[in-house]
């Protein structure tokens, strides 16, 4: 990873840290190996989707969480059981 890509990283890092309330994830499980996205729900209210892979870049924004469920599922991504909150 060059400076500047682990700049970028720490900084979407950094502010993932402090502005979610829950994390959801969700696998494509018909690529090998199952291809992983997360749902996750921001402090400001809004819906992102999110790709590990490419440093956390949100993929699809919405206002509501059925909206980001509906994108999820037109896809067949698979939910993956239970969900991840923000420790207090």
């Amino acid at each position: 990873m060059s400076g500047i890509d682990r700049e970028i990283y720490l900084e979407n890092r950094t502010s993932l840290i402090d502005q979610w309330e829950f994390a959801e994830i969700w696998v494509d499980p018909w690529l090998s190996p199952p291809y992983i996205l997360m749902l996750v729900k921001e402090q400001s209210g809004k819906f992102s989707i999110q790709n590990p892979a490419q440093n956390y870049q949100s993929i699809f924004t919405s206002d509501t969480y059925e909206e980001s469920l509906m994108w999820l599922l037109e896809d067949e991504y698979e939910r993956v059981t239970g969900r991840f909150c923000q420790p207090e």
